[in-house]
This record gives structure tokens, sequence and C-alpha cells, in this order.
């Protein structure tokens, strides 16, 4: 399960840079707009993409570090889809940006299910 869950995470990190950075870029340029103006700053793919590296690595830190990025990032989600849900405004930009909230809950939630029920027997090399 490291390896899924690392290349989750990469596959994960790759797309919250489309979303994020690359298509929000190119739509600003073909508008004939500064390349920035759609950009959301977001450094949560470092943060999957390092937590991926650990999990293929076998870190000291990576059941510690995975669990905390768990947490907070189901924590973070639910609490914006709360915030969404009340009034939701169905742009292009906020259905990119929910469609790829939707897989980073469903990421993090398989994955602390995970770390839970194997404890730090989750991160060791099989036999």
């Amino acid at each position: 399960m490291n390896r899924f869950f690392a290349h989750f995470l990469f596959i994960l990190a790759a797309w919250t840079l489309v979303i994020k950075y690359l298509f929000p870029m190119a739509y600003a340029l073909a508008e004939g707009l500064p390349v920035g103006t759609y950009v959301y700053l977001d450094l949560w793919p470092v943060v999957h993409a390092w937590l991926g590296w650990s999990l293929l690595r076998g870190q000291r830190y990576t059941w510690e570090f995975a669990l905390a990025v768990s947490v907070a990032e189901i924590a973070i989600v639910v609490t914006k889809f709360v915030l969404f849900l009340g009034a939701p405004e169905w742009t292009i930009w906020r259905t990119n940006w929910f469609i790829n909230k939707v897989f980073v809950l469903g990421c993090f939630t398989l994955m602390l299910g995970w770390l839970l029920a194997r404890g730090r027997l989750a991160l060791r090399a099989p036999a």
C-alpha cells in the first residue's frame, strides 16, 4: 500500500499543479491578461510529493507525517466543503477546485483509515 499511496500522491500533486497553475496561466494568456491573474498559490503539491517520496523511501518520520497530513487535509477539505456547499458557485474555477478536493479527500480518508488500522506496520516493507 505504501507504493499505491505514494503514486496516488504524485498524481495528486501533478493534478493540483495543472488545476491551480498551468490551466489558469494558459487561460489568462489566452485572454491577454497577466499570467498570474487566475493563479491561486498552493503549496500542498509540495507536501503531497514529499509525503509520496517519504512513503517510498521509508523515512523514520513517515508514519507521523502521513498521519498529520491526513488529519489536516481531511479537516481543511471538509471545512471548505461545508462553507462552499452552503452557497455553491459553480464557475469553471470552483468546479476545478471542487473536483480536486474530492480526490484529495478520498486519498487522505483512505490513507488515514489504512494508517490507523495497520499502525506503524502499515509502513513496513513487505517481506
